[in-house]
């Protein structure tokens, strides 16, 4: 049972993974379900969004920007089996009805996609209290870092075995919003809402380049 009172101005790890472990996102279609709902469901006002995945209008998706958000999106990463956001709520409650909202349509959409019925995540969602700038750092190079597994998954244990091939999957991974700090383009997250320690890109690349070479590193 999460024991977790969200407050406005503060931060917070969120995460959840599939129930009995299991895959939530089986292709490259259902990832990217997932970031649109990320963007579309952030927003105070229950809209309709169905009939932006038409093949006439979905083109459109990225224009419709909420027009007043629950939580500004520090960071997430998408991962086979579960998923990190890294959030500050925006209104009371903003947390909670946003991930209500996130797990439920997505919830709704695999289960139509591929027959099945019942719980797809474990429980509503795990979250903890982001203190201190030095483990709020910390945390967004961890979320980050995730995909690095997927390449090569005794990096923490051993160290990268090729240092700059790893560093190219992590910095191009799809499902993560490393690039859209790399690049300086955000559209699902809101780096204004957080501390502006990572406030270049060459900043954010250097510190996650920094944990890269750290091993043992967990949370």
């Amino acid at each position: 049972m999460r024991r977790i009172t969200f407050a406005e101005g503060e931060f917070y790890h969120i995460y959840n993974r599939g129930v009995d472990k299991r895959r939530v996102f089986m292709s490259p279609a259902e990832y990217k379900r997932f970031l649109v709902y990320l963007f579309l469901l952030n927003d105070r006002e229950n809209k309709r969004i169905d009939f932006l995945f038409s093949s006439k209008t979905s083109s459109r998706i990225w224009e419709a920007k909420p027009s007043s958000s629950l939580v500004a999106i520090g960071a997430y990463c998408l991962m086979p089996n579960h998923f990190h956001l890294y959030l500050t709520p925006l209104v009371d409650g903003g947390i909670s009805k946003f991930m209500q909202r996130l797990q439920t349509a997505y919830t709704m959409y695999f289960n139509e996609k591929h027959e099945r019925s019942g719980a797809l995540f474990q429980g509503t969602f795990k979250a903890s209290h982001v203190e201190g700038d030095a483990y709020a750092k910390y945390l967004f190079s961890y979320i980050h870092l995730n995909p690095a597994k997927l390449k090569d998954p005794n990096w923490k244990k051993f160290g990268a075995r090729d240092f700059g091939k790893l560093q190219r999957h992590v910095s191009e991974y799809q499902y993560s919003s490393l690039g859209e700090y790399i690049n300086n383009r955000h559209v699902i997250t809101s780096p204004r809402a957080f501390p502006g320690y990572l406030s270049s890109a060459r900043e954010v690349q250097d510190h996650v380049d920094y944990w890269l070479r750290y091993k043992d590193v967990g949370v």
